[in-house]
């Protein structure tokens, strides 16, 4: 998974109910595949996956009795907060909801642990699913040699879920969904008109086919969206917005979010919070062409260049960490490294990464023109492995080298910015 991320504060990225209706026509989708590992006995195998598919059939209907069949009428404490996540589900448009089950651990003939994957679409917006790994204790009822889970935790990669954060509310749009939790349902109709204008500006500004449309996730603090991205809340006060998704080929980029963080982007103008979503959407249209070969200051670079297209903003004013240094004499040596992207460190150095990856694509732009840029992009994306890539596409692209193209970079900056 991948996280693209922006500050509030220079109104950039950083790249989870009125569909109610919609469960009617849920496309019903539960399998489990069988796992590896041989230490059970078949029948308990056999067992867990009924229930398991049991359970997803119930998701996908919003069937209360038949999702909390599956669960130990004596776990009370479970029971209840399974039926509050299941309600809280309840207008969320889901397409597939499956469980995988990966292995099962015997304890005696009556009880078990499975690990297992779920796996769920978003109809509209996922062209493979999400994946969240569980780890569920069982017992089995002799009575009706029936399994039933006691117990249901996050995997080692699980995170938690918008729906285990609260009730989730759906504002559909022309071009996005949003889901949020305990934001209002103006506020979330904001943010679905904010995307709906961001999404056309990213086609204009990327040539290459993609969705078209947006799936935004509001969760209520910025602990929430920690929690859904399974990292620190430190990471992410006074980031805006993040993007998730994994980057490569079509097949390998499922389930792209626009992750908003309602109390920083909440603080952004108008402008900001339009930049903010354009740019993370950016990441969402190009990330088919983005792999590990793509240095950040080109991904976000791209980014900031596609959110700035169509605005009427000066250089100085888009860039000014980078314009006080460029003014102190301090213009930078070479181009933003991966490092200078982290979230740990100085945030005027963060600041500036992102200001320089921007105009290193202004300047292609520029200098060589838009499809220059374009294609650029994806010649380093398209690339085997990083070592290579940059150097590779700027001389068959841009008929420069690494060298040239910093001088020249640097000698923009000076006019952009001096």
């Amino acid at each position: 998974m991948t996280h693209r991320r922006r500050t509030a504060r220079r109104g950039c990225d950083g790249g989870r109910r009125a569909a109610g209706a919609l469960l009617a026509g849920l496309l019903l989708v539960s399998a489990c595949a069988a796992p590896d590992d041989d230490a059970v006995p078949d029948s308990t195998t056999r067992g867990v996956r009924a229930t398991l598919d049991r359970r997803a059939a119930a998701v996908l209907e919003h069937d209360t009795d038949a999702y909390l069949a599956a669960i130990d009428p004596r776990a009370t404490g479970l029971r209840t907060a399974q039926r509050r996540e299941l309600d809280n589900l309840a207008d969320v448009p889901l397409s597939s909801w499956t469980y995988r089950l990966t292995d099962v651990t015997g304890q005696g003939t009556d009880r078990a642990t499975a690990d297992i994957q779920l796996r769920y679409r978003i109809k509209g917006y996922d062209a493979a699913p999400v994946a969240a790994d569980r780890v569920l204790d069982l017992r089995r009822d002799s009575a009706d040699d029936r399994w039933y889970i006691t117990g249901d935790r996050a995997g080692k990669d699980g995170g938690r879920q918008l729906w285990q954060q609260g009730d989730v509310q759906v504002v559909g749009g022309k071009h996005s969904l949003v889901l949020g939790v305990g934001r209002t349902e103006q506020e979330l109709h904001r943010i679905s008109q904010a995307a709906d204008r961001a999404v056309p500006a990213v086609s204009d500004a990327w040539p290459e086919r993609w969705a078209g449309r947006v799936l935004v996730l509001v969760p209520h603090t910025v602990e929430d969206m920690a929690d859904l991205l399974g990292s620190p809340a430190a990471n992410y006060r006074g980031i805006a917005a993040v993007t998730t998704g994994r980057t490569g080929g079509p097949d390998r980029a499922p389930a792209d979010r626009v992750i908003v963080n309602p109390q920083a982007y909440g603080l952004l103008s108008t402008f900001g919070q339009r930049v903010v979503l354009t740019h993370e959407i950016t990441h969402v249209a190009t990330r088919a062409h983005t792999s590990a070969a793509t240095p950040t200051w080109l991904s976000e670079g791209f980014a900031d260049w596609a959110a700035y297209r169509a605005e009427d903003r000066t250089a100085t004013r888009a860039a000014p960490e980078l314009a006080d240094a460029v003014a102190r004499g301090e213009l930078p040596a070479g181009l933003p490294t991966d490092e200078d992207f982290g979230f740990s460190g100085d945030s005027a150095r963060l600041a500036k990464a992102y200001e320089g990856g921007w105009l290193a694509c202004e300047l292609i732009a520029d200098h060589w023109g838009e499809k220059k840029l374009f294609a650029f992009y994806r010649a380093v994306g398209g690339h085997s492995g990083r070592d290579g890539a940059v150097e590779q596409a700027m001389q068959e692209v841009l008929a420069t080298t690494p060298q040239e193209f910093t001088a020249l970079w640097r000698e923009y900056l000076r006019s952009r910015l001096g």
